[in-house]
């Protein structure tokens, strides 16, 4: 369960490259002045927060993972990850309808997210 655990921790850090390269692969120098300045702002920080938050994912995956598994508060963070990339799953189909396949794919990726930290939790207890 280890080695799943350390597995979501690069998981967690491909997303961080994913989401720091957003300004370009979204063309957000473009996109983002059709905005008013308050959404630019807050798109922008969002995804930078979010970016940190997976940096924070990895961190304790890669590191803690012994506590992940066999402390309270560990296993408690695992819960959460888990729920995170399932209810980011959920949020996959409801905004993006699944109309094209690169939304299956994400929706897949997200639901293997949610896996990656939920089986060693389910194993564990």
């Amino acid at each position: 369960m280890e080695l799943l655990i350390q597995l979501g921790g690069i998981y967690c850090l491909s997303l961080v490259v994913f989401h720091l390269l957003f300004w370009r692969l979204f063309q957000w120098h473009e996109e983002l002045p059709r905005l008013s300045r308050l959404n630019q702002a807050i798109m922008q920080v969002l995804n930078l927060s979010l970016t940190f938050a997976f940096v924070i994912f990895a961190y304790l995956s890669l590191f803690h993972t012994q506590a992940l598994l066999t402390s309270d508060l560990g296993q408690a963070l695992l819960a959460l990850i888990a729920l995170f990339w399932f209810v980011r799953a959920i949020q996959q189909i409801m905004f993006f309808k699944l109309k094209h396949w690169i939304s299956w794919a994400f929706l897949a990726f997200f639901l293997l997210g949610s896996g990656i930290y939920g089986l060693p939790l389910l194993m564990v207890t």
